[in-house]
């Protein structure tokens, strides 16, 4: 069981356990120990990190923990996690570090590793690290401590590398897009690779001052970006999240559209193009059963995972199929990136746009969705209220409810301290009902 990393990588309360210097350090000693198991050559890694203030703390941290192994530090800066899945191949490294917490709030912090082939670690390396971490490590001879060096051009080795992914003729000109980068790691990047392409840019979120980041913007919360697209008659919104590794999109009235309907619209065009590789589609257990549905109308499979975009891509990998994500955003198209990228999936719905010459509102409905209801129950650290008999009472209960009319899902967040109580229904009073049941006996679990 590791006891540190959860659904993606180590995350927590900057200055709380785990997401201290000295556990940071650890990690990075650990961690560096793992990639460096033989000896001589020259050993590398690259850290990003996006616009948190304790991003700051924990570079150093693990700066000084991997140098201390022998590795050799390149620091990319704020830059968004494709960027850093990207960096660690293309520079050759033995491992990259992104310092972020994702959508969650500015005073959380999180960090996820790369292995050298640009994809996330499996749970048998994290479980190894873990082991390293507990029982110590032994640092480097004085000769042998690593270097750090500072690189400057990784947003704009970046973007090159999303502009490579489309055709060479691509522009965007005459379209007016509004980008909200959550004032987090796509900040600079974003609107500028927008600008690039000749889109006329409205930015929001892209004043981060490190305790902002996901605050009132970005994928999570799209209100500000859905009325500046309405107010500035904008083609389209991208919301990206705080390292811009989810896209949430808004088209031209100000409907919200989540990855689900990205990758229906993705999927269907990339098989009538013979470009969709195994005939399916990898999603996660969230995905709305009406995009299976969709899937099935066009002769095409769902392929479905744990939730986490990394277990996505372990089943893309492992059946060979190139177009995975999640409904939250994470859209992975591993022809061109080894991780979920929301800029580039904005990129590729825009070049759809521009094909077809529909509008945003067409192409983000492309299946209605069954009816849907996520509850979330926040719980104190040690507490395992899903394994008390009246919340396996409820969940019983809800299931023989929804038998042969939906699905009940229930899990325990890998990135927050919250049960999650997840159900699909055609009957919205049916479905408000069980997932409230659930929700009220956890919450009793919880509060007792």
């Amino acid at each position: 069981m590791r006891k540190l990393f959860g659904t993606d990588g180590v995350r927590g309360t900057a200055n709380h356990h785990p997401m201290t210097a000295d556990m940071a350090l650890k990690i990075g000693a650990a961690v560096g120990r793992f990639f460096r198991r033989e000896a001589g050559g020259v050993h590398r890694v690259v850290i990003g990190k996006d616009t948190r203030l304790s991003g700051y703390m924990f570079e150093s941290a693990l700066t000084a923990g991997l140098t201390s192994t022998g590795m050799n530090v390149l620091l990319l800066g704020p830059v968004p996690t494709p960027a850093v899945g990207l960096m660690t191949r293309s520079m050759r490294a033995d491992l990259g570090v992104m310092i972020s917490a994702s959508h969650n709030p500015a005073e959380d912090n999180g960090i996820k590793f790369f292995g050298p082939d640009g994809f996330k670690l499996s749970d048998e390396a994290e479980t190894e690290i873990e082991a390293l971490i507990d029982a110590g490590v032994e640092a480097a001879r004085p000769g042998n401590i690593g270097r750090a060096k500072r690189i400057d051009d990784a947003r704009f080795r970046y973007g090159e590398r999303l502009k490579a992914s489309l055709p060479r003729e691509f522009r965007l000109d005459g379209l007016k897009v509004v980008i909200d980068c959550a004032n987090g790691a796509a900040h600079r990047a974003a609107p500028e690779i927008l600008w690039e392409l000749g889109a006329d840019v409205i930015p929001v979120g892209v004043s981060p001052n490190g305790t902002n980041i996901n605050q009132g913007c970005g994928s999570t919360q799209p209100r500000v970006a859905a009325e500046t697209v309405v107010s500035h008659g904008a083609h389209v919104g991208i919301c990206l999240d705080g390292d811009a590794d989810r896209v949430i999109l808004i088209d031209q009235t100000g409907a919200i559209a989540d990855g689900d309907q990205i990758m229906a619209l993705l999927a269907t065009r990339w098989a009538a193009e013979d470009r969709l590789s195994g005939g399916a589609l990898v999603a996660t257990v969230m995905s709305n059963l009406g995009l299976e549905r969709h899937l099935q109308a066009h002769g095409l499979r769902l392929e479905r995972t744990g939730v986490g975009d990394r277990y996505v891509v372990e089943r893309m990998r492992a059946g060979g199929f190139n177009l995975g994500g999640e409904q939250s955003g994470h859209i992975v198209m591993s022809d061109f990136a080894t991780t979920g990228d929301g800029l580039m999936a904005g990129l590729h719905f825009l070049a759809e746009m521009i094909r077809s010459g529909e509008a945003a509102s067409t192409l983000t409905q492309q299946f209605t969705p069954v009816p849907q209801l996520l509850k979330n129950v926040r719980f104190v650290a040690g507490q395992t209220p899903l394994e008390r008999a009246g919340v396996k009472s409820a969940i019983a209960a809800a299931e023989d409810q929804l038998e042969g009319q939906g699905r009940l899902l229930i899990r325990k967040s890998g990135t927050e301290p919250l049960i999650r109580v997840m159900a699909e229904c055609e009957d919205p009073a049916l479905l408000e009902r069980t997932v409230d049941s659930v929700v009220d006996a956890v919450a009793d679990a919880v509060s007792a």
